[in-house]
């Protein structure tokens, strides 16, 4: 059955999301494919606020080369950092758009078997035109081959239309943004940009205490941390004008930032949704122990011993002991009550306070204009 659907949901001031979506399916008969159009439409109204943002100090994040933390920041350790399950994630207020997505998902799976149906048949029509001549009856009776002409020309046709009808199945995300929410949203964008050229961006996966005395270290914590990637990257069941704020997630789903929520995306079936307003993000630095290479652009801001005494001398009683480097690392925490828990470590300071900074402007802007 064709079908097609239209939601427009008013999420924040000035910020509007069209939702949209249409296909076309294809039955096909003995004598060739005919093509069925439908429209039908529900239209939905719903204000969500956006609320401002906690600016706690704590600790999350995931990489296989352990790192340390010294003791003087003020952190929450826990064991291992990742987020619940997927499907306990999606905000209230989200499910609609949550739907909207599944549907787009759902018409694009039946164009495409649709598709698969009218190659079959216009594989099996090109055998029958080819036969008719070898065999001769079309020769005798020309309306045969004449009638499987035309039903080739329909199928082709049908599986153009088809083709074209499963590029556009997708929710279409149309942001219309008031001038002052456009130039914080615009900055974020820009501190963003700059925060994915960091050298070094990790995503911290566990972090545990260790004696520090047993183990003649200056650091009270050890911390897993992975590589990961920050970009510019939209998923496919979402077109706009714009691309998404892409945070990989080394032990789980990824991340998405769009102007009004997040989706967690592991794959087309499971994903969350959550809305920007329900976000806790925290942005801080740590003075990291650096065992390994400082990143190019990190900053050096002071100095310990491979083996120290409790009081930050060196331990003589191991022989060549040397000193390591302490760099100060930017920190970005992302929770909610319903189960986001990630942790990011960047190696630019700088590039990290400027994100966190026009995160918690762009938020406060929208709260204000409520």
């Amino acid at each position: 059955m064709a079908w097609s659907f239209h939601k427009r949901i008013k999420i924040i001031p000035g910020v509007h999301l069209n939702l949209s979506k249409s296909g076309i399916s294809t039955s096909i008969g003995i004598k060739g494919a005919s093509m069925t159009f439908g429209k039908s439409g529900t239209y939905l109204n719903n204000s969500v606020p956006l609320l401002g943002i906690n600016s706690r100090h704590k600790l999350s994040g995931s990489s296989p080369q352990p790192q340390v933390y010294l003791p003087n920041e003020p952190i929450e350790v826990l064991d291992n950092i990742f987020s619940a399950d997927i499907h306990e994630i999606t905000s209230q207020n989200m499910l609609g758009v949550k739907e909207a997505i599944l549907l787009a998902q759902q018409q694009r799976k039946e164009l495409k078997s649709d598709l698969l149906k009218i190659q079959a048949t216009l594989s099996a029509s090109k055998t029958k035109l080819v036969l008719s001549y070898i065999f001769l009856y079309g020769l005798i009776k020309k309306s045969i081959p004449e009638s499987l002409k035309i039903n080739i020309s329909a199928q082709k046709e049908a599986i153009k239309q088809t083709s074209v009808q499963i590029d556009n199945c997708y929710v279409k995300l149309d942001i219309e943004f008031e001038p002052e929410i456009q130039e914080k949203y615009d900055r974020l964008v820009k501190a963003f940009g700059n925060l994915t050229t960091s050298h070094k961006i990790w995503d911290v996966t566990s972090a545990h205490f260790q004696d520090r005395v047993a183990a003649r270290s200056s650091a009270s914590t050890i911390v897993n941390k992975r590589d990961v990637k920050f970009a510019f990257k939209s998923l496919i069941d979402i077109r706009s004008n714009f691309q998404a704020l892409y945070f990989e997630n080394a032990n789980g789903a990824d991340l998405y930032f769009y102007p009004s929520f997040i989706i967690m995306y592991s794959n087309n079936t499971n994903f969350a949704i959550i809305g920007l307003d329900e976000i806790n993000l925290q942005q801080s630095y740590v003075r990291f122990t650096e065992t390994g290479t400082v990143p190019r652009d990190s900053k050096v801001i002071d100095r310990t011993w491979a083996k120290v005494n409790k009081n930050g001398t060196p331990d003589k009683r191991f022989k060549g002991n040397y000193q390591i480097p302490i760099a100060k690392y930017g920190q970005i925490n992302l929770r909610t009550s319903t189960g986001l828990n990630e942790e990011y470590e960047f190696s630019n300071y700088e590039f990290t306070e400027a994100f966190g900074q026009s995160f918690r402007d762009y938020q406060t802007t929208i709260k204000q204009l409520k």
